[in-house]
């Protein structure tokens, strides 16, 4: 297949950070994004380098130990199949597809086959239950849908004449299509083309084509939902790839489930931006041990995890992979110091956090070779101009404030806006900048550390708490599991922190331990950020793993009988 402009222009951008994957300094001054007038990551890159590549494209470990390995060229074929016939279930241009699957190669191929067709993907993880489907459905103005045969009974109570497609049988429920039916087809076809699994557009793709409508995973308010184009993502990710530090060849674990944005990022468009090899261990209950002997049977280079999967990690023996990553990242939160520490003595490797979100490609980074700093999220990511603002006045230059991108520099890996939300939209994008709702603060070298959401900073004795702070300082303690720290009413400070505690393996809940980390609170902190109120309990958390501290403040501003006071130990 010969390359377009457009490929060309992609390969050279991307090369272009190859090369320099550990010199910052010129990554971030050379680079300077693609901008194609036309431009589908399925058919300009994915297909060209796919055309007579053997190497491996996904291979999938299932818990009992059978897996699936496809190379480029048999998932350029197959999603050349089923984006044909799905065109003949009517998908067209412009149409929403929901995409209900697991780590599953159907997932894969449907992603393909939808950017070929120009059809929007509407990414949805399989825990969703009915009454979020129906908003998703309705606000999506969703027309098809493909989901688990298993799941098909979610959708009795949606409402509408989607197309409905159900993966591993539907024929026996009246109304759902089988989506195995599209191997069939293209092998009985008598058209030349199907029977040879090509695929020809129906016409070009404009780069500023919807491709991706995303729900927010809803910490504090409704879902938002977020759109991305057809080089918004696919091309904004050439950032990504350069954080994660990506080689062809490379072969590439994230720890993330199917319908959120770090899926995409990172078993999509990252590590086929570098022609790298996805890997997925699929189970139903995380086990350090045996994902760990499944990286060493993979041969995984390059591994990025959320921190909760971080925090298990180091409650198992990690001395057990023989063979640790090159490259080891982690995101969708900030990573804790002592997580950090705890790698690096038993792996020699130090993950290297990074900071994005759904609504862009990760934006500050701790990039391959560069000095790290303790607690620093890193710098600016190549392609974007990054401004700390004011959140009073809105002025940039401050040494604390919103995290912000500058819209002047016309950065591609952020979105469209939010659909069908145009005030919103607006509020993001007011003043010429693109506000993040997270505050960080930049220190002389230009590295900038996370202090948190900004509805989540608040003030004690008149000082301002970063939650994120005490929350890392009680994980220290080989007791924390986990926590989450928000303010606590105090009739003499205003506010206090109030911290929630997971207990680590081997340690109860009650007032021995109690005292302990009241102890190791005092030690570690500034009297002013000590922990004053303690609770043993899970933390609430959204179905993409977030702490919901909301949740946990309305807790705290009931009350619980469960509550430990520091006045209480003294």
């Amino acid at each position: 297949m010969s390359e377009t402009v457009a490929t060309k222009e992609f390969r050279a951008a991307r090369d272009f950070l190859l090369a320099h994957r550990e010199d910052y300094a010129t990554a971030y001054e050379g680079f300077s994004w693609p901008r194609p007038e036309h431009f589908n990551w399925a058919l300009d890159w994915f297909d060209v380098i796919a055309e007579g590549n053997a190497r491996t494209a996904l291979h999938i470990v299932e818990e009992d130990g059978s897996e699936v390995r496809l190379s480029f060229a048999d998932l350029s074929a197959r999603s050349n199949r089923v984006a044909n016939w799905l065109r003949t279930q009517g998908v067209r241009a412009g149409d929403r597809i929901l995409v209900m699957l697991g780590n599953q190669v159907e997932l894969w191929e449907t992603a393909l086959a939808a950017m070929k067709l120009r059809a929007v993907v509407v990414p949805a993880t399989v825990l969703l239950g009915p009454a979020d489907l129906r908003d998703r459905v309705e606000r999506g103005h969703v027309r098809h849908v493909v989901v688990r045969a298993e799941d098909t009974g979610k959708f009795d109570a949606v409402p509408g004449d989607c197309t409905r497609i159900a993966v591993g049988g539907g024929g026996e429920r009246p109304g759902w299509r089988t989506y195995e039916d599209a191997y069939a087809y293209a092998a009985s076809a008598s058209a030349s083309a199907l029977a040879s699994a090509e695929f020809t557009p129906d016409g070009p793709t404009a780069a500023d084509d919807p491709l991706m409508l995303y729900f927010t995973s809803g910490t504090t308010s409704r879902p938002k939902l977020v759109e991305h184009t057809h080089v918004s993502y696919p091309i904004g990710h050439l950032a990504t790839m350069y954080w994660i530090g990506l080689r062809p060849g490379d072969v590439h674990l994230n720890i993330s489930s199917p319908g959120w944005a770090k899926h995409a990022w990172s078993n999509l468009f990252v590590p086929w931006n570098a022609e790298a090899t996805v890997f997925i261990h699929n189970y139903t209950r995380f086990d350090a041990g045996r994902l760990m002997s499944a990286m060493d049977r993979a041969g995984v280079t390059t591994f990025c995890a959320p921190p909760t999967v971080w925090r298990m990690l180091i409650q198992a023996e990690l001395s057990r992979l023989r063979t640790p990553p090159r490259e080891v990242v982690a995101a969708g939160e900030p990573l804790n110091p002592e997580v950090i520490e705890r790698v690096r003595r038993a792996w020699g490797v130090t993950i290297r956090d990074g900071f994005g979100q759904t609504e862009t490609a990760v934006q500050v980074s701790n990039s391959p070779g560069q000095p790290l700093k303790t607690g620093s999220m890193g710098r600016p990511s190549p392609g974007y101009r990054v401004e700390l603002l004011d959140p009073v006045s809105g002025a940039p230059g401050v040494a604390e404030g919103e995290i912000a991108l500058d819209l002047s520099a016309s950065p591609v890996g952020l979105m469209t806006g939010y659909h069908g939300d145009p005030d919103r939209t607006a509020e993001a994008m007011a003043g010429g900048y693109y506000r993040t709702g997270d505050i960080g603060a930049r220190d002389e070298d230009g590295y900038i550390t996370y202090v948190g959401r900004s509805d989540d900073v608040f003030k004690a004795s008149d000082y301002k708490i970063s939650p994120f702070e005490l929350e890392s300082a009680l994980l220290e303690h080989e007791a924390v599991a986990e926590a989450g720290v928000v303010p606590a009413p105090d009739e003499l400070r205003l506010a206090v922190p109030k911290a929630y505690v997971v207990l680590a393996e081997g340690w109860e809940p009650g007032p021995d331990t109690a005292k302990v980390l009241f102890e190791h609170s005092r030690q570690v902190l500034a009297p002013y950020k000590r922990i004053r109120r303690l609770e043993f309990a899970d933390l609430p958390k959204t179905i993409s793993g977030k702490i919901r501290r909301i949740e946990l403040r309305e807790a705290t501003a009931a009350g619980s009988a469960a509550e430990y006071r520091e006045e209480d130990f003294r």
